[in-house]
């Protein structure tokens, strides 16, 4: 049972983690897009879906998992 709420606990801090990193990805983004790229998101996200076109179904699957992601 102690192991459980711990389990519990470290479970929520992972959600709030993530949570917070999705968060801070689309401020990138959207900072990227207003102000000129400052952080290089835009160039990163720029370079993975030009491997999609150079890896065909390998990065498609990529991308579809980034789309994933960023839905939930």
């Amino acid at each position: 049972m102690k192991y459980s709420r711990i389990l519990s606990k470290v479970n929520k801090w992972l959600l709030d983690v993530t949570n917070l990193m999705k968060n801070i990805l689309v401020f990138a983004i959207i900072a990227g897009l207003l102000f000129g790229d400052p952080f290089g998101i835009i160039n990163t996200i720029s370079n993975l879906i030009s491997g999609v076109g150079e890896q065909g179904l390998a990065g498609f699957i990529c991308l579809a998992i980034l789309i994933l992601i960023y839905r939930r």
